[in-house]
């Protein structure tokens, strides 16, 4: 089996989570789909997150697709949480990009489009809400390849835009012509000399090889709510995007890009390997020059998570035993991508104080672990007003061992 690691991003309200829902639908992961508006989606498991309908923390799912096992990583569209998303960056191998198609490209999108570009992530547009009133499907595309300056490929038209009946038309490979020969001499050369039509499988090959470059984006259309587009959007994603690769007989190389507390409160952290073999008892070389023993590992794959006793490069695996390790940790070799900031860090300050003095143990408690999981946030004691650093603060010169300073952690102050 192959390995996708593959992100969903988009600007808020987009139906992102409600994508990742249809997307486990329809590959029989789950029975019955779950609503944003009920709370009741597979990754959205936050109270807040029910509560206020919004994605708050990025969560890994899987499913298969064939022959590729596909983790899916649903991130959130708010920009307050651009640092979840940040995180899932490096360890992503494609992505899908979600725009309404009543909104259509606003400020998020430019900013997400524009990092999956700077770093040479391939990328699918997936036009989502083509069923709402409003909808405008060739306006968006018009906007993708102005507003965001996209080479877009557009994989199909819509026929019912607007009304519940939308629906997805896929084409039949001969609209691909001009999108490809602008990357393909041999393939441009073949049409001008015979003439004819460019068989179909030799266009979504030469398709296939750009996308998986980041020289084109291919553009489905769809619904979430109705399902219309998505089959068509999970053969792309199957056929389009690159599998994750990596040597598993290499040097343990690895990004921790989530934390979590599981039931008893240990720590869990997420991460994605992408050379070597880790096994439970290993031990790993930490940021500041520590060491810790893998107690435990669930390794990420179809219908759900699994316990091994080892995980391979391409791999995703929560792993147990790291107590000292925080988001954006390498494990072992520095991987590809270690130590970027994709985003500028905030610059804000905030000093946290008690509302009864007697509560700095569990106040500083709380902070830690919530400083361990936000790359932006850097926890210090502030002893010159003789209390807790719960400095949140936010800019260059927040610090953690083994990441150089201006790397986006910033400090806080708890008094």
């Amino acid at each position: 089996m192959r390995t996708l690691n593959l992100g969903i991003l988009a600007h808020v309200d987009a139906g992102k989570t409600s994508l990742t829902e249809r997307l486990l639908h329809a590959a029989g992961v789950i029975d019955e789909l779950g609503s944003v508006d009920d709370g009741s989606t597979q990754t959205d498991t936050l109270d807040l997150e029910r509560r206020r309908g919004i994605t708050i923390r990025s969560a890994v799912v899987s499913f298969a697709v064939g022959n590729t096992t596909v983790n899916l990583i649903d991130t959130p569209g708010h920009p307050d949480f651009i640092a979840e998303v940040e995180r899932v960056l490096n360890v992503l191998d494609g992505a899908v990009l979600v725009v309404s198609a009543v909104e259509g490209v606003q400020a998020q999108t430019r900013v997400l489009m524009r990092t999956l570009r700077r770093l040479g992530i391939p990328a699918l547009v997936f036009v989502n809400k083509i069923d709402r009133r409003g909808a405008r499907p060739l306006g968006v595309l018009e906007e993708l390849a102005s507003r965001l300056a996209l080479p877009v490929a557009a994989m199909g038209e819509v026929a019912g835009a607007g009304t519940p009946e939308a629906a997805f038309v896929p084409h039949d490979g001969a609209e691909l012509l001009d999108v490809v020969t602008l990357h393909d001499d041999a393939l441009l050369a073949a049409y001008v000399r015979g003439g004819e039509a460019v068989p179909p499988a030799r266009l979504r090959a030469a398709l296939a090889a750009q996308t998986r470059e980041a020289l084109v984006h291919p553009v489905f259309f769809g619904s979430a709510i109705t399902g219309a587009g998505v089959d068509d959007l999970v053969a792309g994603v199957r056929e389009l995007l690159p599998a994750a690769g990596g040597d598993p007989g290499g040097p343990v190389s690895g990004a921790v890009f989530k934390v979590e507390r599981g039931p008893a409160g240990e720590k869990l952290a997420y991460a994605r390997l992408f050379s070597g073999t880790l096994r439970v008892r290993d031990r790993l070389r930490l940021p500041g020059g520590g060491e810790a023993r893998v107690t435990g590992m669930d390794v990420i794959s179809a219908p759900a998570p699994a316990a091994r006793a080892s995980v391979a490069a391409g791999q995703i695996a929560r792993l147990r035993g790291l107590d000292a390790v925080r988001v954006g940790d390498p494990l072992g070799e520095p991987p590809p991508r270690a130590g970027e900031g994709h985003f500028a860090p905030p610059t804000l300050e905030t000093v946290v104080r008690p509302a009864r003095p007697a509560d700095r143990g569990a106040l500083l408690l709380a902070l830690t672990r919530l400083a361990e999981q936000d790359p932006l946030i850097g926890l210090r004691q502030d002893d010159a007003r003789r209390g807790l650093a719960d400095a949140l603060r936010r800019g260059p010169e927040g610090g953690h061992p083994g990441h150089p300073a201006g790397g986006g952690r910033p400090g806080g102050l708890l008094p």
